[in-house]
Formats: C-alpha cells, sequence, structure tokens
C-alpha cells in the first residue's frame, strides 16, 4: 500500500515570467537568471514552450530529442540539485513534432510527455503529432503526473483519484480565457484529491497574444495556496504529505469512482 506519510513534504517552485520570441538563447539567458531564486527547491516549473513562446512554427523551431536544451536543463537540473520541467518543440526521429515536457532530474535522465489535446483553435492539430500515454513520475516518493495547457479541458485525460499526488500543468494560457484557467484548476484538484501545481507565462507573444500569468498551487480540496497573479518572477511553496493522507483516510471518495479504460 502507498503510504505518502512516509515521504518527505515537497518544495516547489513556480517560474512565471515572459518569454522571447522564437529565441531559445534569450530564453535560456533569462532563466538561468531567474532559476538562482529557485534553491532549495525540489521540483522546479517552467512553462510550455519556455524557449520559444507558443508557437506553430515547428519545421524551423523544433530540437532533436537529446538538443540544446535536453542538455540545458541536464546542467540546471544538476546545478540546483532539483527536477526541472517545461515544454518545448521537438522533432522525433520518425519526422514528426511534438510539444514535449521534459523531466530533467539531477543525476542525468530525462523523461518526458507529450502533449495530448492539440489546441485546433490555433492549428496546433496541424504542426504537432499528439502524445499517446500518460506518464507519471516519482520524486522523492511523491507521484506525480504532468500535463500541458490545453489537456486542462478534458477531466478523463486528468483523472486519476489512486495513483496520483501532485498533477503539474505548464502552459501559455491566454488571458483572454483566464476564467476557464482559475475554474478548471481547482475542479481538477477536488476531483483527483490531490494537490495540483499550474505555470503560465506573463506578458505579450509574438502574434500579439497577451498573458495573464495566474500560476497557482491548489490543495486537494480546491484551496487556494499559492496564487502568482500577473506578477513575473519565481514563486515558492511546500506541500505537505501529511495533511494530503489524512485528507484521502477522512473522505476516501476515491474509492467511489468510475472505472474506465482509454480506446
Amino acid at each position: 500500500m502507498w503510504d505518502l506519510t512516509a515521504f518527505p513534504n515537497l518544495n516547489i517552485a513556480l517560474v512565471q515570467t515572459t518569454l522571447a520570441w522564437h529565441d531559445r538563447q534569450a530564453n535560456h539567458d533569462h532563466f538561468e537568471l531567474l532559476l538562482e531564486q529557485a534553491r532549495g527547491a525540489d521540483l522546479i516549473i517552467l512553462p510550455e514552450m519556455f524557449t520559444t513562446g507558443f508557437s506553430m512554427e515547428s519545421e524551423t523551431l523544433a530540437e532533436p530529442e537529446n538538443g540544446p536544451t535536453s542538455q540545458w536543463l541536464r546542467g540546471q537540473a544538476k546545478k540546483y540539485d532539483a527536477v526541472v520541467t517545461g515544454s518545448l518543440i521537438v522533432q522525433l526521429a520518425d519526422g514528426s513534432y511534438r510539444n514535449r515536457l521534459l523531466w530533467a532530474r539531477p543525476d542525468g535522465e530525462v523523461l518526458h510527455y507529450d502533449k495530448r489535446h492539440l489546441f485546433r483553435m490555433a492549428g496546433e492539430h496541424k504542426h504537432f503529432s499528439p502524445g499517446e500515454r500518460q506518464v507519471r513520475f516519482e520524486l522523492k516518493g511523491w507521484r506525480i503526473r504532468p500535463l500541458i495547457c490545453y489537456d486542462l479541458r478534458f477531466p478523463v485525460w486528468s483523472r486519476d483519484p489512486h495513483d496520483t499526488d501532485l498533477l503539474l500543468y505548464t502552459a501559455n494560457w491566454p488571458g483572454a480565457r483566464r476564467q476557464h484557467w482559475n475554474r478548471l484548476l481547482p475542479a481538477r484538484a477536488i476531483e483527483n484529491l490531490c494537490y495540483v501545481a499550474a505555470v503560465n507565462r506573463v506578458g505579450t507573444d509574438g502574434k500579439g497574444f497577451a498573458y495573464t500569468g495566474d500560476s497557482q498551487v491548489l490543495d486537494f480540496q480546491g484551496e487556494s495556496l499559492l496564487s502568482a497573479g500577473e506578477a513575473d518572477g519565481v514563486f515558492l511553496v511546500c506541500l505537505d504529505a501529511a495533511e494530503l493522507a489524512a485528507y484521502r483516510t477522512r473522505f476516501p471518495a476515491n474509492l467511489d469512482a468510475d472505472g474506465f479504460q482509454f480506446a
């Protein structure tokens, strides 16, 4: 039986900031300065497509699977003795393009999750191939499941009340739909009986779309533990393992959850 009380609390850092449009090196340099403020975190979370902004120019911006940003993330993870994660545009050996979250560990291992739901209103489905599987990572005993932006709108894909302690969303979610972001995130926390950490960007991208941030951390009842608003910076929060375990004992709604299989 999984005993979360046996594991330490988890310190996470959310990096909410502007992104340089289509300029990988500028973004690497910018994040290197910000990450100094994340020292002591176990997990450092960057926005979606943090090297380019949310762009559909996959053919010109894609990196290979073990490209410069993968190496950069390895270096940052080792430097800060923390997992560092965020998504970028990757081209696979078969020629397809993915909006891929990389999960860089301090020991040099890099795992990944490919965005399942592609934002058709921006034509993402025409430039990228969808991910095919959910993934779950472990960090200090915590079971963490990453998802990317538009995935938030699909509760079946987010659903896993038995085996997830922290749902992680990394995003470029525009201010025009700010209300949706702020309403859906608490729902995901409540229905999964887990913590939720969500990182968005701020500023305006190269297409003129404005982003209002609202990076946040919610507990298992959908209550706010941290809200970044529209501020640019690094935001730290500690997740309490014992509180999560105690709530699940008091209110084990997961025992009545419907079973399902993905087609």
